[in-house]
């Protein structure tokens, strides 16, 4: 048995270091891109993963790790954490804790701690590449042809790599308007927020997608003036009943909103100020206003331009930019492959990145045929109240199934650790969106609350398998818990009935 794994071995070796330098060169060394390196490596693929930041327009720059890692995900969650120990700190008194003086907050400190634990994780995946024998390359990747890959560093030498497969996994980078004056010389972007040595001071965020509303949630909550500008609606695509409960419970908490107000130009004052002028589009005014900081969050725009795609005929959506791919996360160019927020149509989220990089990895190296499963991907907004959700929303339910064939169950319910504390809890909320008729097949789960990440986690399990409203009411809750809510909800909103949780 020995001998012939043996053979295996050897023969794997040999096909691997045969024609190409490298089996598999990844462009793109992200949450993706390294997901897919590693699990490629692990199944005795050569594989070379090549990185390179450009910094943003105001300078920032970071290691290895892509968004996630530097400029989203983590050091988002940890600056909602220093905003919810805020509030936790407001609600200590309630529950007889001695506080004494007036409790502040101190940029420097928390952005110091956030910014080291950053480039510890930028440090682990170099570690890991090394052991898991792939090899990182500094250099900004472009396509030659369909096996070959042009690496150039910052100083402009160049690496020529060539490789049987190529796999894209460049992500995107916040976009700047380009038709207001100022807004690139003065603003920053959430490339930027996270790495500022100093307090951004009173601050204007633009846009209301869910980057837009986190950042601002966060300024909120560590005491900064904040005001959010809303051109349209809030949180587009997502379920607007539960967008409309996040942004309620945001100006409640404290975030200013500017609703249907489109920004015209940027100034800055001889003070240092930042001047906004904007237009109301509800009423045809004019005004202005000062910030100390103005932050651009209207959108991501995929990392394709340098990359020479054009040259090889790949074939991009004319409208996004983005990559069009087909279920393997197949190019029109046989042997280049693309996934993650850089393909068109896919979740622009980083678990769905690394699940579908580990199993193309794996196709590629011919130990699997199994494609990634887009639908039911759960996700959470990590606003001052988090909003998770899994499947459809309501409107996307009725769009497919028709307004008669579906069922919404929903529960304004309060948090325990809100009675206590005196803390207002009407936008708590949550709905179960089912079909109507036979096993009411759980089409969409919402929720607004503390913690939803993990409630939602929880119940994405389910939609794994086909979870129905009779399967809910099979489940015991666990007592007490926010999530327990979902496996007692039975007011529907057909019957009109007053959805509020009594009782404990």
């Amino acid at each position: 048995m020995e001998f012939i794994t043996l053979l295996f071995t050897i023969h794997d070796l040999i096909c691997s270091t045969g024609k190409y330098d490298y089996d598999l060169v990844v462009i793109g060394g992200g949450s993706g891109g390294l997901a897919c390196s590693k699990e490629a490596a692990q199944v005795g693929q050569k594989v070379a993963v090549l990185d390179y930041v450009e910094p943003s327009l105001k300078g920032t720059k970071w290691g290895l790790g892509g968004t996630c890692v530097n400029v989203g995900c983590i050091p988002k969650k940890l600056m909602h954490q220093a905003a919810l120990l805020g509030s936790a700190v407001k609600d200590a008194k309630k529950y007889g804790w001695q506080i004494s003086g007036p409790v502040c907050h101190d940029w420097a400190t928390m952005a110091e701690a956030v910014q080291n634990h950053v480039r510890s994780l930028n440090w682990g995946h170099r570690v890991q590449l090394q052991d898991k024998k792939v090899k990182y390359l500094n250099l900004k990747g472009s396509l030659v042809d369909e096996h070959t890959v042009k690496g150039l560093t910052k100083a402009g030498k160049e690496t020529i790599l060539t490789a049987k497969n190529i796999v894209i996994a460049t992500g995107g980078r916040p976009k700047y308007p380009t038709n207001i004056p100022g807004a690139m010389e003065h603003g920053i972007t959430s490339d930027d927020i996270f790495w500022l040595k100093k307090s951004p001071g009173k601050s204007l965020v633009v846009g209301a997608s869910y980057v837009a509303l986190e950042c601002a949630g966060f300024l909120t909550g560590i005491g900064l003036d904040t005001t959010v500008m809303v051109r349209s609606i809030a949180l587009r695509g997502f379920d607007q009943q539960m967008s409309g409960l996040v942004t309620d419970y945001m100006e409640t908490y404290g975030t200013k909103f500017a609703w249907k107000c489109v920004p015209k130009r940027v100034d800055k004052l001889s003070s240092g100020a930042l001047q906004v002028t904007w237009t109301d589009t509800h009423t045809g005014n004019e005004h202005k206003d000062t910030y100390d900081s103005v932050l651009w969050a209207v959108g991501r725009a995929p990392e394709t331009k340098a990359l020479g795609l054009d040259k090889l005929g790949v074939q991009l959506n004319k409208e996004t930019g983005k990559i069009v791919v087909g279920a393997d996360e197949s190019t029109s160019v046989p042997n280049i492959y693309a996934f993650g927020d850089i393909s068109e149509g896919r979740p622009e989220l980083t678990p769905t990145a690394i699940k579908a990089g580990k199993l193309l990895a794996r196709r590629l190296a011919g130990h699997s045929t199994e494609l990634m499963n887009y639908d039911n991907v759960a996700t959470t907004v990590f606003t001052p109240l988090e909003y998770g959700c899994v499947g459809l929303s309501e409107e996307e339910a009725e769009k497919r199934h028709g307004k008669d064939s579906i069922e919404v169950y929903h529960a304004f319910y309060k948090p325990l650790e809100f009675t206590v504390a005196e803390r207002d809890a009407s936008q708590c909320y949550l709905k179960v969106v089912c079909e109507r008729g036979g096993d009411q097949k759980i089409l969409g789960l919402h929720f607004t609350g503390p913690n939803a990440g993990e409630m939602t986690q929880g119940f994405a399990l389910g939609f794994q398998c086909g979870a129905t409203y009779s399967h809910l009411l099979q489940t015991v809750g666990i007592h007490p818990t926010c999530a327990e809510e979902v496996v007692k909800v039975n007011i529907t909103k057909r019957s009109g009935l007053d959805a509020t949780v009594t009782g404990c």
